[in-house]
């Protein structure tokens, strides 16, 4: 029954100039947000179940106040975009791009699509629920906006395409900037203390390469010729043991080729 979270309204008139649905909260006190981010399934039942969340925050609200307090509690449900069976169960206002008036109902009710927003700085909270290609436009407009710490914890949780996530991980290059880099080398360290698995095979890439590295020094200063042929077969290899093995052969091998027999 726990609810993704509220939004407490403090200052209203703040509100009018940013971009909706930020408008629609001017005369609340509070919204419950229900966030339904890409990849995470949209049905009738995850609609209840915000419904019911609604319900539960609303009789809260009654019981913390003295005399009960009689208003009712909005919902702002966030969402890719907006199902094909939504229209057959309910009535929708289109007041702004993405935002959708849902009715009827006894309470504010607001469907967010967020594939259907603009790309806006206030409007980020309910962007981070884009899916498709819709999100990948939104992951390259973000990247250069945020902290880098923000922009990899996107890449790690949000299901944009491997294109995307590729794009986003080369702006982690290392930096001429010594903070920058201070912090780049601390992100690396952090994810791969909590990655076990991963600096494993960071480990064992560094050990394959080098192990390439001294086969073709040998072999150069033996003077055994590689052909393009052979080139590819040293670097198709990713195995440590045979990597080894062809090093020993590479020591008193007649050629190349018996080298790397």
């Amino acid at each position: 029954m726990q609810a993704d979270g509220y939004l407490r309204v403090l200052r209203p008139e703040g509100l009018a100039s940013l971009a909706a649905p930020w408008p629609e909260a001017r005369d609340h006190k509070e919204v419950l947000v229900d966030l339904n981010v890409a990849g995470k399934h949209v049905g009738v039942v995850e609609l209840k179940r915000a419904l019911l969340r609604r319900q539960a925050r609303e009789v809260e609200r009654v019981e913390e106040h003295s005399p009960p307090w009689m208003g009712e509690e909005p919902l702002w449900f966030v969402a890719p975009d907006v199902p094909s069976w939504l229209h057959g169960v309910r009535v929708l206002e289109r007041i702004a791009p993405g935002c959708y008036r849902v009715g009827p109902s006894s309470f504010p009710f607001l469907w967010i699509a967020a594939n259907e927003l603009p790309l806006c700085d206030e409007l980020v909270l309910f962007l981070t629920a884009r899916s498709g290609q819709a999100l990948d436009d939104f992951a390259r407009w973000v990247a250069p906006r945020r902290e880098m710490e923000w922009v990899l914890n996107m890449v790690q949780h949000m299901p944009m395409s491997p294109e995307v996530r590729e794009e986003l991980m080369r702006k982690f290059g290392r930096s001429d900037d010594p903070e920058i880099e201070a912090r780049r080398q601390w992100i690396l360290q952090a994810l791969l203390a909590d990655s076990p698995e991963v600096k494993e095979q960071f480990i064992e890439q560094g050990q394959l390469a080098e192990a390439r590295a001294v086969l073709r020094r040998v072999l150069a200063r033996r003077g055994l010729a590689l052909s393009k042929a052979l080139e590819a077969q040293i670097d198709a290899c990713s195995e440590l043991a045979t990597l080894r093995r062809w090093l020993d052969q590479a020591m008193t091998g007649l050629s190349a080729e018996d080298a790397l027999a």
